[in-house]
């Protein structure tokens, strides 16, 4: 059995093997499709050819229609059926039943190749801009918890054994620090994402004078793609660009989320996990498990194997577009929702995490203070290499030391009496005001022509 679709008939199983995934994933580029075609049609409107390919009257037309078609989607009214395929073709229907003629000639100098590729871009530029806010927010979150518990002694571990005197305002700002470190890798991201492909149709350009910079300009985006080819042969390698700086905040969140289960476990308990953050069991009624922490470590080899998945599927491939880069969709939109769900829900669960000081305090043994002790030798004249045997030999002697005096003692740069937790807060603040901005900037070019 054949089935009939806006580009021809197809054999009914190979369009549903064909489509796959897309007639879903779809739904959430419509937004992007529409924003797309808009500016598209704006641009064919001011184009120098007689007769025009579009007016200004047809282009506010198409506009009119674009929008209804937003407000369906909205609505949950708007949907993509087999023989559509995609989002594109969709759209391009529903133009066509309430514009006719006017509907078939949006697609023209344009190719399915780089409508995805804008389509795409456009979905990551809002995408990137909610990551940051989220990881700018959990990093304010974690400083705030350092800062209030600087002065808790901490055991610091090497190898999970004791090692040295700590605090929990080191432990929780550290992660925090990692969180900037994971934000400018987004930063990085969104900024080679901002880059416009519309126009370059199938890779090879058109025969003629579309204006490439005015529809990157109507779409916010920072320039155009300059090579027509590269434009669309840069799918599959942004993706995983963007998958990988998000696996490596995942990375951050997921030995956060192990020292969580690890520390707020009987034998440790130095922390405790926000009831509600916690999970019982169906059979043993005392159990409150630490499943949120557990599923995020999950959720991070995913993000992680799906920056690698995606550079796996395009790596083998010719220039050119080529089909297998359909596949690149499902694992880079559900990365997106994988790590900006779990940046999101960290941020009550460590606001919400207590501190037991007095559990912190039991958990230094003689032994922690070795290597202080070997350092205070060095300081009256001793090689520190005879101080490391002379304490090594007498471990014994070790006790009595307090925990406090060892942290008071520690007042350089980024030690634990020596953090900087307002420059810490300052980049912080400085991550989130530059996501407001480009998100303004985003919101006001599409209200320019959406509305």
């Amino acid at each position: 059995m054949r089935r009939k679709t806006t580009v021809g008939e197809v054999d009914a199983d190979v369009l549903a093997y064909t489509a796959g995934q897309d007639r879903v994933l779809d739904l959430a580029l419509v937004d992007a499709d529409c924003f797309g075609t808009a500016a598209h049609v704006a641009m064919l409107a001011r184009m120098p050819v007689q007769p025009p390919l579009l007016t200004p009257a047809d282009a506010r037309a198409v506009i009119a229609e674009l929008r209804g078609i937003v407000a369906a989607a909205e609505a949950g009214k708007f949907k993509i059926s087999l023989e559509d395929q995609d989002v594109h073709l969709a759209v391009e229907r529903r133009l066509t039943e309430k514009l006719g003629d006017l509907g078939k000639r949006v697609h023209v100098c344009r190719s399915r190749n780089d409508q995805v590729a804008t389509d795409l871009r456009l979905y990551a530029k809002t995408r990137l801009l909610d990551a940051a806010d989220a990881a700018a927010a959990l990093a304010g979150t974690l400083i705030a918890f350092a800062k209030k518990h600087a002065k808790v002694p901490m055991v610091g571990r090497t190898h999970m054994q004791p090692a040295m005197p700590s605090s929990v305002g080191l432990w929780a700002s550290a992660w925090a620090e990692s969180l900037l470190d994971d934000l400018a890798l987004l930063r990085t991201a969104y900024e080679l994402n901002d880059r416009c492909p519309l126009g370059s149709a199938a890779s090879y350009g058109v025969p003629l004078p579309i204006d490439r910079p005015l529809a990157s300009d109507l779409l916010g985006f920072a320039a155009p793609v300059h090579n027509v080819l590269h434009a669309n042969q840069a799918r599959g390698k942004l993706e995983s660009v963007i998958l990988a700086a998000l696996g490596q905040a995942m990375l951050t969140l997921s030995r956060l989320a192990q020292d969580l289960i690890l520390f707020s476990m009987p034998e440790f308990g130095y922390f405790r996990l926000p009831t509600e953050f916690t999970t019982g069991s169906s059979i043993m009624p005392q159990k409150r498990n630490p499943d949120v922490p557990e599923l995020l470590r999950a959720k991070a080899a995913k993000v992680l194997a799906y920056a690698n998945l995606v550079a796996e599927i395009v790596r083998a491939a010719p220039s050119g577009y080529n089909r297998d880069l359909q596949e690149t969709k499902a694992p880079f939109m559900e990365g997106f929702e994988l790590a900006i769900s779990s940046l999101r829900i960290l941020n009550p669960l460590v606001a919400g995490l207590e501190v037991d000081a007095a559990a912190l305090r039991r958990g230094f043994g003689p032994e922690v203070y070795a290597t202080d002790r070997a350092l205070e030798l060095v300081a009256q004249g001793m090689p520190f290499r005879d101080a490391y045997h002379q304490v090594k030999a007498n471990l014994d002697q070790l006790a009595g030391h307090d925990p406090d005096a060892a942290l008071a003692a520690k007042r350089h740069l980024g030690a634990p009496l020596g953090l900087d937790f307002k420059a810490l807060a300052a980049q912080v603040r400085a991550a989130a005001r530059w996501a407001a901005g480009e998100r303004k900037r985003y919101a006001a070019k599409r209200a320019a022509l959406l509305g």
